[in-house]
């Protein structure tokens, strides 16, 4: 099922808006009624930190580091963890393994070891080439079929010199956990944005919630606007989130077949559907897919925007014409 989308409708005066920052990237909470936003945000807040503390790749002390830290072994997980991890695994089945959540040694090997806002910006430099055959094998014989989830015992055994990484799958997860909990909590309907990753629960506002699709979630001019009613919206872009690492541009979305930054030829891809997560799985495989997104895609059925390098713009399954 994928969300309903309409164009764009004026945003109704009534709904608050409030933005912080938050698992390295901007959280955005719109509140159909202004006077609850206190208790919307704080739900937010606590389902953020909570899935931070299980997922992050970055924190020693989080349930995913130690958990990457013990591969080879079995190790009991947090139930949160283990939903998560469940759930990136459910992606790879869905799109054939181009959504991999154990390309988390790929990433640290292309320089993103550490939190994006630590690692040098890119300058231009075009993107790093795939890497070499042997390499590639290598890599692929290590893929998401090699975990081994108990999901009875909570369970997960990784093995040895694999690490997951869950960015592909547990912002937008985040979001619909987040727009739940902020609904719950303030009796009224909720959006919830985690970077591109968009998620709405209960009843929307009076002219629905608007949201700017664009390559970069920062830009407030750029893309276009649409309004969406339900479900979740998610968008994948490879010109952000790029850094240089060994003198070449690198940026985060890993094709598994390789190990390498996939080199697609679509550049962003926004994809509407029942919740933001299976949104955010759909725009993720699109990107890796390349020239075979567009027939992945509309076999799918679900609304989706593609634009190209050159700025050439493909709009499917009812996608609203801008």
């Amino acid at each position: 099922m994928s969300a309903a989308l309409a164009q764009h409708a004026l945003r109704d005066p009534r709904v608050a808006a409030l933005s912080w920052s938050a698992l390295g990237t901007t959280i955005a909470l719109r509140v159909a009624d202004e006077t609850r936003a206190p208790a919307a945000r704080a739900a937010v807040e606590a389902e953020l930190a909570a899935i931070d503390s299980a997922c992050s790749r970055f924190r020693a002390d989080s349930g995913l580091s130690h958990l990457n830290a013990s591969a080879g072994r079995p190790v009991r997980v947090s139930p949160l963890l283990l939903e998560a991890i469940v759930l990136a695994l459910r992606a790879a089945s869905l799109t054939d393994g181009a959504v991999d959540p154990t390309v988390g040694r790929a990433l640290e090997l292309i320089g993103y070891d550490r939190d994006f806002a630590e690692l040098e910006p890119a300058s231009g430099v075009p993107v790093a080439p795939p890497a070499q055959p042997g390499r590639v094998l290598a890599r692929a014989r290590s893929g998401w079929r090699t975990v081994r989830v108990q999901s009875a015992a909570g369970i997960v055994t990784l093995p040895a010199g694999i690490s997951l990484d869950l960015g592909a799958t547990a912002k937008a997860w985040a979001a619909d956990r987040a727009a739940t909990a902020a609904t719950a909590a303030a009796g009224c309907g909720t959006l919830v944005a985690v970077g591109g990753d968009v998620a709405c629960a209960g009843p929307a506002s009076a002219s629905g919630w608007p949201v700017r699709v664009s390559d970069d979630h920062r830009d407030e001019a750029g893309g276009e606007l649409v309004t969406i009613r339900d479900g979740g919206l998610a968008t994948s872009s490879t010109s952000t989130r790029r850094w240089r690492h060994e003198g070449s541009t690198m940026h985060h979305i890993i094709d598994p077949s390789t190990g390498m930054p996939a080199e697609g030829r679509w550049r962003t891809v926004s994809v509407a559907a029942g919740d933001c997560t299976d949104a955010n799985i759909a725009c993720t495989a699109a990107i890796v897919l390349g020239s075979g997104a567009v027939a992945w895609l509309t076999a799918t059925g679900l609304p989706a925007r593609l634009v190209r390098d050159d700025g050439y713009t493909l709009r499917l399954s009812g996608w609203p014409d801008a």
